[in-house]
């Protein structure tokens, strides 16, 4: 099977969002974890007056997670699926939540350069046919000393990770998936993890792209040394 990229990814999303809401809600840890990687942004006073780009949104578990860490900042959540977007924009979100309808390679010319204090991407960067460029389009977004928290599946290096993923996939994340129709879908997430970066790897992508201070934080449960929080930041030039 080739990884879906672009259109067809987006329509996979699209024919899936009827269900994935249920499909995460079942993943031990999944809604915590994004909370967890939201925090290690480590946004001040609960986000008050800052500006956050939530990249990937999804029906909106990332959102709920920036909101859950900073309540008080201005979120613009964005993805290419309008299947997903819909599903997240069914759901109440309070004054200072914005949706956009967009691939994230088309942003460029849709929002202003350094105008975020912040971007949080979950799950995103492993779907992109191009990530240095996404990497690239997102330092530009951010403003001088704005910071990265990316939250994505990427293995740490050992087999044993490795392992359990290929298991996870096969005895649960894959057959969960067929019951509900998407069998193409979750075929795609399984290979997209194997076939992306490792953990070291993502993080030398992010000092290239340069960021700064880039950190790799694990994430605990059946997700240690599969799932991490890569954080970083802009420099303060003006």
């Amino acid at each position: 099977m080739t990884l879906l990229r672009g259109d067809a990814l987006s329509a996979a999303f699209d024919h899936g969002s009827a269900a994935y809401d249920r499909l995460v809600a079942a993943s031990p840890g999944y809604h915590a974890h994004l909370r967890r990687s939201a925090r290690r942004l480590g946004l001040p006073d609960g986000g008050r007056g800052l500006r956050v780009l939530d990249l990937g949104c999804g029906t909106g578990a990332s959102t709920a997670a920036l909101l859950a860490a900073a309540p008080y900042a201005r979120v613009t959540a964005v993805d290419a699926s309008a299947g997903m977007l819909e599903r997240a924009a069914e759901k109440s979100w309070p004054e200072g939540v914005g949706f956009v309808h967009a691939p994230v390679e088309e942003l460029a010319g849709r929002l202003n350069p350094r105008s975020y204090d912040a971007v949080f991407a979950g799950y995103l960067f492993r779907n992109l046919t191009d990530p240095d460029k996404a990497l690239d389009l997102v330092r530009g977004l951010l403003a001088p000393g704005g910071r990265l928290a990316v939250h994505e599946y990427t293995l740490g290096g050992s087999p044993v990770h490795r392992a359990v993923w290929n298991a996870v996939c096969a005895a649960i994340i894959q057959p969960a998936g067929r019951l509900a129709g998407d069998a193409g879908l979750y075929r795609h997430l399984r290979r997209s993890v194997v076939e992306f970066d490792t953990a070291p790897a993502f993080a030398g992508r992010l000092r290239r792209a340069g960021f700064t201070d880039v950190r790799v934080l694990p994430l605990p449960g059946w997700q240690t040394g599969i799932t991490h929080t890569f954080t970083g930041r802009t420099g303060e030039e003006a």
